[in-house]
């Protein structure tokens, strides 16, 4: 089934990247409590893929 946290962690951060830049602040903001929330409960390869999409995150803000 995989990691729920780690899952939605992924979906808020392709949705921050893709979505007007009216919503882009709420949506970065959410991208970042997913991605903080999902880090505690990861394994290393997983955490590994969270630094990427904390890479993508930080290029939009």
């Amino acid at each position: 089934m995989g990691n729920r946290l780690f899952q939605e962690a992924r979906l808020f951060v392709d949705l921050a990247k893709n979505c007007d830049s009216y919503n882009k602040p709420e949506a970065v903001a959410k991208a970042k409590n997913a991605l903080s929330s999902a880090w505690a409960n990861t394994t290393p390869a997983e955490q590994e893929q969270l630094h990427e999409l904390q890479k993508e995150l930080d290029s939009l803000s």
